[in-house]
């Protein structure tokens, strides 16, 4: 009831399920929904309508991939093979995406995806075929026009620059050479007076203008004038390169006009010809040290070859020097870069005009001597080279010492090319090197058959690791004390197929020079461990590591893991080094030292006494070994200072908590006398040589008991 009393009857409430459903069916977007199974929940009737669809073909529970197939049969144009199409579509996971397909009716279709929460997803798809022909209409129009309008831009840009704003001076002049235009650069290039030139000005006014300013190049103004006069009635293209008295250079190009007058650019190229300049000397000069470059190098060798024959002779010195990776490591590169522009100043003042100088590359040099009458001046300026190069350095304050070797080779006899020559001289230089350094060396013939043989022994030592052609062989330790063998030093050989049996000091040097010890060292530490892990737990087995293997990274890791793979407890593995280990990167080779005590490893410094034996290196690592050089011990009988080096290294030793072992014991006497000084172990011929694993375990491991005493040697 109303409140004047009168009855209203209510509607019945619209169905809002059949609303929406009405909405939808009436937008101008495609509609379809499909669940987490890619079938079709519901489709509306302008889907059915885009692609000519009954409700039957889209009725619910319907697959998506029938609906993408019957797109397929109207034409949707694609990349791949229908099947691949719908398995990539239906495939992967629903996510929001838009795509645009292409029927072959011309039709244009975008295709909105948007995922559910149930998994499912709910496409839209719009017919925007007039929409982007409209698009594509009107940005042809749009690039027309600006193109049109850049056109014209370009244009009067051009006209511009041209007239007024080129970098380049610009005139025009007529057929009787009267000045028809020029622009402002013309006028300031030439330093001419404002308003002195203008259309008409006689070209011989000009020129007496410039006079005057005194930009004009090294000839009289008549020569000028004669010159450019003939350039212009020449009525031919010309370009020329002028320089002026007052330091700068141009290019001017003339060109004729068809009624014999002409136009000319005028370029201030002095910057350009100076860079130039500069380019060309940094192509054929070292940035470092200002010295020629193997270009260069080359180029002069080849001119003094082909300048100096007869009696004349040329001479290449090729140079490398010693020690300058120790200035490197211990000063650091900078350091190292000093001393080799000081090194290049040195040689500048060893040579003359004639000769060149050139910088290889890192700290080698070469040097063309030419003309030399005799050989005896190429020998006499590598004494002076040895001589200059050797004295001392003062780098920031620190005093720095490197040495220097030299290989020569001399024309005609050693080449007549500069690729002869220079490999000659290289050779040579590796014969040098090999002498102990600090020397020089001519070529000789026999030295390329040397460095060929080297090459053969370098490529046999590479596959000789994989051929498994190496062994180990193992030398006694014997304890002084106990007369009891306390453990192995592991000793690498090489059997090679056709020479035999390689001794360690023909190829080690090799190995380490070309970085082979590296994975060569690997196998000895995985062989040895595996090996003395065999053997009774109160024998420890020693191996060499080399300064190359620490330099690397991965020393630590390749130690750990061979000790894994065999079981070798660590403190069973006593690991061998010298003194030069110490000498590069000190620091992160201690760091390294002290990772593998950590572990229980022990460590001794081999050869002690004959190298730098600096007592710094004792105080900086506690070692548990210092083992005495065979040197010292084999004339420890007739030589007083060899017995006193082995008292006070063993004597050091004790004192530090160190054991001492005397290594290359080969007579009773010399046993005796070790023993009497201190020494705590022993090892050498007396009781016994190096022998492979098999004779090792068959003379001193299967009974296990007490050996003979050292001076009754077991093994022969």
């Amino acid at each position: 009831m109303t409140e004047s009393g009168k009855a209203v009857t209510a509607s019945a409430p619209a169905d809002p399920g059949r609303l929406l459903e009405e909405a939808i069916n009436n937008l101008s977007l495609g509609v379809v929904i499909f669940d987490h199974n890619r079938e079709v929940l519901f489709c509306n009737k302008r889907y059915m309508q885009m692609y000519g669809l009954t409700p039957e073909q889209v009725k619910p529970g319907t697959p998506t991939s029938e609906l993408i197939r019957h797109r397929l049969k109207l034409g949707l144009k694609i990349r791949t093979t229908p099947e691949d199409y719908i398995r990539e579509r239906v495939g992967r996971d629903i996510a929001l995406d838009t795509t645009v397909q292409e029927f072959t009716d011309g039709r244009i279709i975008a295709y909105t995806v948007r995922p559910m929460p149930d998994g499912g997803g709910i496409a839209t798809h719009e017919d925007v075929t007039e929409r982007e022909a409209l698009h594509a209409r009107l940005k042809q129009q749009y690039e027309l026009v600006r193109e049109q309008e850049e056109a014209l831009r370009s244009r009067n840009f051009q006209f511009d620059t041209a007239i007024n704003n080129m970098s380049q001076g610009l005139c025009f002049f007529d057929a009787a050479h009267k000045l028809i235009v020029c622009n402002d650069r013309f006028i300031d290039m030439y330093d001419i007076p404002p308003g002195r030139v203008g259309p008409g000005t006689p070209l011989t006014e000009i020129v007496d203008l410039r006079y005057e300013a005194g930009s004009f190049p090294a000839m009289s103004r008549e020569e000028y004038l004669r010159w450019r006069t003939n350039v212009a009635v020449s009525n031919e293209p010309k370009d020329s390169i002028v320089e002026l008295m007052n330091g700068r250079t141009f290019k001017i190009r003339h060109r004729p006009m068809p009624d014999h007058g002409w136009v000319a650019t005028h370029e201030d190229i002095t910057e350009q010809r100076r860079a130039e300049v500069k380019i060309e000397h940094m192509a054929h000069h070292d940035s470092l040290t200002d010295l020629a470059n193997r270009v260069l190098l080359n180029e002069r060798l080849e001119q003094a070859l082909g300048r100096f024959q007869g009696r004349q002779m040329v001479a290449v010195h090729h140079l490398d020097l010693d020690q300058f990776k120790a200035v490197n490591d211990t000063f650091g590169h900078h350091a190292g870069d000093k001393l080799l522009k000081i090194v290049a100043d040195r040689l500048r003042g060893l040579v003359r005009e004639t000769d060149t100088i050139a910088r290889m590359g890192g700290d080698e040099f070469v040097i063309v001597q030419a003309p030399i009458a005799d050989p005896n001046e190429a020998t006499s300026l590598a004494q002076q080279i040895i001589e200059w190069v050797c004295e001392p350095y003062d780098i920031d304050g620190h005093q720095a010492c490197v040495g220097t070797s030299i290989g020569i080779a001399v024309s005609p006899g050693d080449g007549e090319t500069p690729e002869k020559l220079l490999r000659n001289a290289d050779l040579a230089l590796y014969r040098a090197k090999a002498d102990g350094r600090g020397t020089f060396h001519f070529f000789e013939p026999g030295m390329d058959e040397q460095m060929q043989t080297r090459r053969i022994m370098e490529q046999d030592l590479r596959k000789a690791l994989p051929a498994g052609e190496f062994e180990l062989y193992y030398q006694p330790v014997v304890n002084l004390q106990s007369s009891e063998i306390s453990g192995f030093e592991a000793l690498i050989r090489w059997n090679h197929p056709e020479r035999g049996q390689v001794a360690p000091a023909t190829f080690i040097p090799l190995a380490e020079e070309i970085g082979f010890i590296v994975p060569l060292g690997e196998w000895v530490i995985r062989q040895a461990c595996l090996t003395a892990a065999q053997w009774p737990e109160h024998l420890h087995v020693a191996v060499n590591i080399s300064a190359a293997q620490f330099r690397g990274t991965s020393l630590t890791s390749v130690i750990v893991n061979a000790l894994a793979a065999s079981g070798l407890h660590p403190t069973r593995l006593e690991i061998e080094i010298t003194e030069s280990v110490l000498l590069h990167d000190r620091e992160a080779t201690l760091a390294v030292l002290h990772q593998l005590r950590t572990l229980g490893i022990r460590i001794a410094m081999d050869d002690f006494g004959t190298g730098y034996s600096s007592l710094t290196y004792l105080q900086s690592f506690p070692f548990d070994k210092i083992k005495i050089d065979r040197s010292f011990v084999k004339d420890i009988t007739e030589n007083t200072g060899s017995l006193y080096i082995v008292r006070a290294v063993a004597a050091l030793a004790n004192g530090m908590g160190m054991a001492a072992t005397a290594e290359g014991v080969e007579t009773t006497e010399q046993l005796a006398r070790i023993a009497a000084e201190g020494c705590t172990e022993m090892q050498g011929y007396l009781f016994s040589k190096p022998l492979p694993v098999g004779e090792i375990e068959r003379l001193f491991l299967p009974k296990r008991e007490k050996p003979a005493a050292p001076g009754r040697p077991q093994v022969a």
